[in-house]
């Protein structure tokens, strides 16, 4: 029997977030769109992640309007998107009346498949998107959030893939943000996930330390079903590894890609030159695409490694980053070993900063630092010490409960606050998850609006 493995490509969402912060417009995806629909990918991941907030934040686009004219365009190939649990899109809880809302309005704007994770791997803050995407029809595919320490064994990891797959998961994937999945552990993982589940699974990883591709090998050899790999014009470095190199070498292993290598090839050919645009204008830092096997050795992902150099550098502090870097994996260790992604990689990144420039660890605590020990964000995977607890939020109380539990409904909240602008409940979903931006550019919208002759104008009202 002919051995196959599927690929998603990454190029329109983590592979251009990890290069170029988010920053490729739509008008430079829609060209190439019909190519890719045509490759033979398993899915295109196109949305979600930072993409909405780089929308509206920097490119002055409707992130719901770039999924409706990807969907319109891709007629053969599942879209996926990336989903932060309970965090949805942005860096906070959300009542769970907008997490449906926001699940059931991706859905029915095109996306097929949401990758779900939460930060600390604690799976009540994934039960009302699991549940949401299920109940509007789309593909649940819950990820497991990859780190290290003496708590987070194989065992663990399989368990929690288990009670995925309880909860409802369509398939599921290994998230390795870092790049720190080695091959062995790989193997040794997938194998022990693959003899526990039925679905589907699917391995993410990124090139940071120099090991991606060795890494993929040995997950496919142990039976991994589909990885994510990114066109070589965003690869490498903090991306993920190069679609065709993979594909190329797997084909020459025996294994059937599914891909057409022609329609893989002129895309490549197609985004080059906007890469090479993006090294001009110097949004594409060369740093990215370095091989930085610190990673390894300090667990952290390679977007980190480089925000924390910038700022340090931007406050002549440049000199600290190796002993900020020492400090990181202290600091995670207190704070109960979270995995280094959003949210978490910022707030334990800023508080190594802080310890060490201000010259006495935890003397400056942040405001989302305390919130997290005050179990805000969800269970720790490690219990936080006593001692540590107190040095930072003093006699506070620590909730054990769901933190999304303690919140009312948001969603009449966020319409009555935006209904001057919003014409739709995408509208309002914008604004609930980022406020500030959200209505400045409905505000831009509004103005644009006016200028337009009323019989040119078709708005639908959906609230």
């Amino acid at each position: 029997m002919t051995k196959e493995i599927l690929f998603t490509e990454t190029v329109l969402r983590d592979g251009q977030q990890s290069q170029i912060a988010t920053r490729m417009p739509t008008s430079d995806m829609l060209p190439i769109i019909q190519t890719l629909d045509e490759a033979g990918y398993h899915a295109l991941e196109v949305w979600g992640g930072a993409t909405f907030d780089a929308c509206i934040r920097f490119l002055n686009e409707d992130p719901w309007e770039r999924l409706r004219a990807i969907r319109k365009a891709t007629k053969n190939t599942k879209l996926q998107m990336l989903l932060r649990g309970q965090n949805l899109l942005g860096y906070k809880n959300y009542a769970d009346d907008v997490v449906e809302a926001f699940v059931q309005k991706s859905i029915e704007n095109g996306i097929d498949i949401i990758r779900v994770f939460d930060a600390l791997n604690d799976t009540r803050n994934l039960q009302t998107s699991i549940e949401a995407t299920k109940k509007f029809g789309g593909h649940c595919q819950p990820a497991i959030s990859y780190t290290t320490s003496d708590f987070h064994t194989i065992d663990y990891f399989v368990g929690l893939t288990t009670e995925l797959e309880k909860m409802g998961a369509d398939s599921i994937c290994i998230k390795d943000m870092a790049g720190i999945l080695t091959p062995d552990d790989a193997y040794r993982l997938v194998t022990e996930i693959k003899n526990k589940i039925q679905v589907p699974l699917e391995v993410h990883t990124h090139a940071t330390s120099g090991i991606s591709e060795m890494t993929y090998l040995k997950a496919i050899e142990a039976g991994a079903d589909i990885i994510d790999t990114a066109i070589s014009s965003f690869s490498g470095g903090t991306s993920q590894p190069a679609t065709e190199s993979m594909a190329l070498a797997l084909e020459n292993l025996g294994y059937n890609t599914h891909l057409d290598m022609k329609k893989v090839a002129e895309a490549a050919d197609y985004f080059n030159p906007i890469r090479d645009k993006f090294r001009e204008e110097g949004l594409l830092n060369p740093k990215v695409k370095d091989t930085e096997p610190k990673t390894l050795i300090y667990k952290v992902p390679g977007g980190m490694l480089s925000n924390l150099l910038s700022q340090l550098t931007e406050q002549g502090l440049a000199d600290k980053y190796e002993e900020v870097l020492r400090e990181v994996p202290k600091v995670r260790a207190d704070l109960g070993y979270p995995p280094l992604v959003t949210p978490l990689s910022q707030m334990v990144g800023t508080q190594a900063v802080m310890n060490v420039i201000s010259g006495e660890r935890y003397k400056i605590v942040p405001k989302e630092i305390k919130d997290y020990v005050k179990g805000l964000y969800g269970k720790p995977p490690v219990a936080i010490s006593e001692e540590m607890t107190k040095l930072i939020i003093g006699e506070e109380e620590v909730i054990t409960v769901r933190p999304a539990d303690l919140l009312t409904p948001e969603l009449p909240i966020y319409k009555k606050e935006i209904e001057e602008y919003a014409k739709s409940t995408e509208d309002v979903l914008m604004y609930a998850l980022f406020p500030q931006q959200g209505k400045d550019f409905l505000g831009r919208r509004e103005d644009r609006f006016y200028d337009v002759p009323l019989q040119e104008v078709n708005v639908t009202i959906d609230i």
